[in-house]
């Protein structure tokens, strides 16, 4: 759609459009021609448009960038308005191939080698859209490091593994992770309309083996069905908004249908690299399954464009709660300038910032993993510097399939039998009383602090 729609004006439709059916089109498998498509569902009337405002400013908010723009020109002169902003055209038209991404991009020696050897490795997946933001000269910039293969990601460290979080030995049914006692994930598909190189499903995705059939998906819901402590389901995938409006319904609905499953959440990159997908028809369903929620995969500002403020506008005023997910990733966000931008974009979105993940040890990614000192680095340059809704928590994900572990710099300092020793966003020192306080086991032995406290004010 060129702009966004007012979800009032969209609610006050009559009931036969807000039951609205589409063709049950599934993404491409790996060895299916991205033309075979099924054909788009008939054409509905929109509702009435209205203008999304830049926040805090009351200014209109442009369609697009002159970057797109400019984009469109030149590689897509022929492609209406229509077609560009329709989320079906994009993934017909997604660039696969070594020949298409030529077009686009001037290659450098890295990316071509690595482009003949895409057979074995996570498939070449990026939508007209995401191209359209991504430098055509520079091959180090952020954007294109994220998604176009070079050679350095078939070099697997000592450390990697394909599957380093042990996702496979806890998947009780095919498609289905079971790690926490209360909560699985549901893996929808292994479609995604563009592909991170970094990818921790790596091994799964974007090569046709977990298709969104009704039979696998009937024994993952068997099994959260047969165990009443489960009462929250992450779907994920691939990208499960890729799905068709029908598919992903009926499974919110088999889901709904579980006394025992409170929340559901959806994992998704679609308002970063396809904002296309977010249509009045898909946030009309979903607010039908409240309480649902998503978490948003953004990684680098540029993925911040007017495109990407829309949909996650168009999901806010559906009610749906936003958490943001990012991957720290090498010379691509690993800065506090580049995260802070990130973080103040997703707060404009009504995005809060949620986990910022240390990247996972899968196969190939040396290139883009971190020290974990980098990532402690970041979180004391926003601590204290920006406002707290801004600041992630920076996450480990433990390899051997361990979980999410949180990563804290150090703040607390110490502890004798009165007082806490405390440090600051400043790196200064103060106390706090607590003379009644219960010293847990891991303070237990640990040295009574009397030095690095001249930050200390003094009564």
């Amino acid at each position: 759609m060129d702009d966004g729609i007012s979800l009032l004006q969209c609610h006050s439709n009559d009931a036969a459009k807000d039951e609205i059916q589409e063709d049950f089109e599934e993404p491409p498998g790996r060895l299916l021609s991205l033309t075979n498509l099924h054909p788009r569902p008939q054409e509905i009337i929109p509702p009435r448009r209205t203008a999304v405002v830049l926040p805090f400013t009351g200014r209109r908010q442009p369609k697009t960038s002159s970057k797109t723009k400019a984009f469109r020109r030149n590689f897509f002169p022929n492609a209406s308005d229509k077609e560009w902003h329709d989320w079906h055209w994009q993934i017909n038209h997604r660039i696969h191939t070594i020949l298409q991404l030529r077009r686009f991009l001037n290659l450098s020696a890295e990316e071509t080698d690595a482009l003949g050897n895409l057979t074995v490795k996570l498939p070449l997946g990026i939508t007209p859209y995401y191209m359209s933001l991504i430098s055509r000269e520079d091959p180090d910039s952020p954007l294109r490091r994220t998604v176009v293969p070079t050679v350095h990601e078939f070099f697997k460290a000592p450390e990697e593994a394909d599957d380093p979080l042990c996702e496979d030995r806890q998947s009780p049914v095919p498609g289905l992770v079971h790690r926490y006692p209360d909560r699985v994930l549901l893996l929808a598909h292994d479609f995604c309309s563009t592909y991170c190189r970094y990818c921790t499903r790596s091994r799964v995705v974007g090569h046709g083996r977990l298709y969104p059939s009704r039979d696998r998906l009937e024994k993952a819901m068997d099994y959260i069905r047969a165990d009443s402590q489960i009462r929250d389901v992450l779907i994920s995938g691939g990208d499960p908004l890729t799905l068709s409006d029908d598919r992903l319904n009926w499974i919110l609905t088999k889901l709904r249908q579980i006394p025992h499953v409170e929340i559901v959440r959806i994992g998704t990159k679609v308002p970063a690299v396809l904002p296309q997908r977010i249509t009045p028809q898909l946030v009309r369903m979903l607010r039908r399954h409240h309480p649902i929620w998503m978490s948003l995969h953004f990684t680098h500002p540029d993925e911040c464009t007017p495109e990407a403020y829309r949909a996650c506008s168009m999901l806010a005023d559906a009610g749906i709660p936003l958490n943001s997910q990012t991957v720290l990733l090498a010379g691509i966000n690993d800065s506090v300038d580049t995260m802070t931008e990130l973080m103040h974009h997703m707060l404009k979105m009504r995005v809060r910032p949620y986990y910022l993940y240390q990247c996972d040890p899968i196969s190939g990614s040396s290139h883009f993993r971190t020290s974990v000192e980098k990532g402690l680095e970041i979180i004391r340059g926003l601590r204290g510097f920006t406002s707290g809704y801004a600041i992630p928590t920076y996450v480990i994900d433990a390899p051997g399939g361990g979980g999410k572990i949180p990563v804290m710099p150090e703040y607390v300092v110490g502890r004798d039998s009165s007082e806490w020793f405390l440090r600051n966003y400043e790196g200064k020192t103060y106390q706090y009383p607590d003379p009644q306080g219960h010293i847990s086991p891991s303070f237990a032995h640990s040295p009574v602090i009397h030095e690095n406290i001249e930050g200390i004010p003094m009564e």
